[in-house]
This record gives C-alpha cells, sequence and structure tokens, in this order.
C-alpha cells in the first residue's frame, strides 16, 4: 500500500500511525496537494489528502474509509471496542476530534490561502466556535484520566484525538490555549511518546518506519 499526502495533514497522520498500530505495512509518499499538485493528480485525479493506493491499485479517499479498509485487513486485530457500549462512546470522541480537525484546517486555510482583506471575521469567529466546542467536548471525556496509553492498548478514539490536538498546537496554538484543556494536552504527551506517532511525527517529513 502507498499512503499520499503530508503529514502536517491530521487526516494523513491519523491513517500512518493506525496502519502501524494495526501491523499493516506501507510505503508513504510525502506529496502537497498544493505545490505537488500535478503529480498528486496523476495518482488521484481529486487530488485528495490522504490518498491510499491499494496492492491492487485500487485509490482510496478519506481518512475513516481507509481506516474502515484497514481493519478489515487487520482483523482481528482492531482499534475500536470489541463491546457495543465501547463503540458508542469511540464513536463519539471520534467525532468531536475528527470535527476539532475539520474546523482547525478550515482556520489554517483561511489564514494561510485567503488574502486579508478577503478574510471574513463573521465566519472565522464561528469555526472558532466551532473548533472550541468540539475540543470541550473531548477535554470532559478525557477529564477522568484513565485511558491506557501505550502502543498495545491505545485505541483509535484516543489515537485521532491526540492527533487532533497536536495539530492544531502546533498550527494555531494561539487560537487554543493549552491551559484550558490539561486532559488533552496530556493524552497528546502521552500519545506523542510512543514509538507509532513518533515515525510519523507531524510535519513535511516522510514516515520513519519500515
Amino acid at each position: 500500500m502507498q499512503l499520499i499526502g503530508m503529514l502536517d495533514s491530521p487526516y494523513v497522520r491519523r491513517v500512518a500511525i493506525s496502519l502501524q498500530l494495526l501491523g499493516l505495512r506501507f510505503e508513504h509518499r510525502s506529496l502537497s496537494v498544493f505545490r505537488a499538485f500535478d503529480e498528486f493528480q496523476r495518482i488521484n485525479p481529486v487530488v485528495k489528502a490522504p490518498t491510499l493506493v491499494c496492492d491492487d491499485g485500487t485509490v482510496l479517499m478519506d481518512s475513516t474509509l481507509m481506516l474502515q479498509y484497514a481493519e478489515r485487513l487487520a482483523a482481528p486485530r482492531s482499534l475500536m471496542p470489541g463491546h457495543a457500549a465501547g463503540w458508542e462512546r469511540a464513536l463519539r470522541r471520534i467525532g468531536l476530534a475528527l470535527a476539532a480537525c475539520e474546523k482547525g484546517v478550515q482556520i489554517v486555510y483561511e489564514r494561510g490561502l485567503r488574502p486579508p482583506e478577503k478574510q471574513h471575521p463573521p465566519w472565522v469567529g464561528r469555526v472558532t466556535g466551532q473548533l472550541l466546542a468540539a475540543l470541550d467536548g473531548l477535554e470532559q471525556e478525557y477529564a477522568r484520566g484513565d485511558v491506557s496509553m501505550r502502543s498495545s492498548t491505545i485505541q483509535q478514539a484516543e489515537l485521532s484525538s491526540a492527533v487532533a490536538w497536536h495539530f492544531v498546537q502546533q498550527m494555531i496554538p494561539e487560537v487554543v490555549a493549552a491551559t484550558r484543556y490539561p486532559a488533552l494536552a496530556a493524552l497528546s504527551a502521552a500519545a506523542e511518546a510512543l514509538p507509532e506517532f513518533q515515525a510519523a511525527p507531524h510535519g513535511a517529513g516522510t514516515f520513519r518506519g519500515g
């Protein structure tokens, strides 16, 4: 398999970390949807990161769908709970994490791609409120600090939450005060110490695994 996209995307990064934890081998190509648009388009005409090229050449899009595919390949190994009640809570946490990613990316794009005179403060304010609401929800979820953060026990909810938090702290720390979210900060610190996270660091580099 080939994972296409840069690790400064939380969506690319959650897939790269998940594939490792599921024991699936892959090659990573760090292509930018902006600077390498033409090269990316030859792989996936939609030019969407992440893109996953399966061993048979099938091209998949959307990190959540890729992870469904990966879970099927890795079965019975899984990053999801094995019981219904756990699934419900995991899906809530993943939904909050993905909302934080989405709103964080929107703010980054607004600032990085739109000239200052073209930016619309009311819209930015609305998106910022949605980002903070998602993080508030996650902070409440992890406030008890009872999550096991080892490579053998971490699940998709914690993985995605940690990736989302690290992304916003790397890209827009002035928008999200770390002191407001001690549980998320602790979760992220524990996750970033894991070898699977260290092998796929946030940024423009390439996955360091085998």
